[in-house]
């Protein structure tokens, strides 16, 4: 059977410390890509937040539909989480400070975890609160591999690697591959993804987006894959003999939405839950 969570080692043995770590934090912090907030969920909260406290910060808000994103900021309140979205590369921090300061003791600094699935800017998010640049930043999934302590504004912060459901089915990772937090490459490859995304973003009316971006339209008659033709001969992604490459074209397409080049997009609400 062909491989279809990207799991590998570093990510059991930072779940397995952030479970011990659980019991001594005041809080800790989900951080979710504010696209897909649902579908980034990690897959530890759940455990977690039977052991402390769990609040939780949209990233890439630059990148979600704004009005998407205040539905998103009142379910949680709604949830009595507290909740944050933030664009982490004009982080705005003191409101975060703030509001984390009542979960500590006036003795010692408020003691959390940043947690969350891969690339969706935990280090980031905790290099902005404790206003350093120690935690490794990178838009590599796994890029941090361990779990590490970091210390600065009244915040003693753990670090951890991003962690994916290993028994999420395939359609959950694709999702996650689109906004570049899974490895095409190990769900099936980069043209099933994109083809997968082709159906969602002309399913949900999203499609605008792209043919304002690349003059390729996409009526409902004509199959994705010969979308998919087009979308190769507008990139210039061709081979010997004027044949599309359709592996090429389908990644410099995921690519162009994971890194919000096509624009902003939010892929669901709260209600679509």
């Amino acid at each position: 059977m062909a491989r279809t969570v990207w799991y590998p080692g570093h990510m059991a043995k930072g779940k397995r410390k952030l479970s011990e770590l659980a019991g001594k934090l005041d809080i800790i912090i989900e951080v979710r890509d504010a696209r897909a907030p649902a579908q980034t969920s990690s897959p530890l909260i759940g455990e977690l937040s039977e052991i402390c406290p769990v609040a939780v910060a949209l990233s890439k808000r630059d990148l979600a539909d704004e009005k998407a994103t205040s539905k998103w900021l009142a379910h949680f309140s709604a949830s009595g989480m507290k909740a944050w979205a933030l664009d982490l590369l004009k982080p705005r921090m003191e409101p975060v400070r703030r509001d984390l300061a009542p979960f500590g003791p006036s003795h010692r600094e408020v003691r959390l975890a940043v947690v969350g699935i891969p690339n969706v800017g935990k280090s980031m998010f905790l290099n902005a609160l404790v206003g350093k640049s120690s935690a490794q930043v990178g838009g590599i999934p796994g890029i941090t591999r361990g779990v590490s302590w970091y210390k600065g504004k009244g915040i003693l912060a753990v670090d951890s690697p991003g962690i994916l459901d290993p028994k999420a089915d395939d359609s959950v990772q694709r999702c996650l591959a689109w906004l570049g937090s899974s490895k095409a490459e190990v769900i099936g490859g980069y043209e099933n993804v994109a083809l997968d995304l082709i159906a969602v973003l002309r399913r949900k009316k999203l499609w605008d987006m792209v043919e304002a971006k690349w003059s390729v339209a996409a009526p409902d008659d004509i199959p994705g894959e010969e979308i998919l033709q087009a979308l190769g001969r507008r990139l210039g992604c061709l081979v010997s003999g004027g044949a599309v490459d359709l592996s090429g074209a389908a990644r410099r397409f995921v690519e162009a939405f994971s890194t919000g080049r096509l624009g902003r997009v939010t892929l669901e609400l709260p209600e679509d839950r």
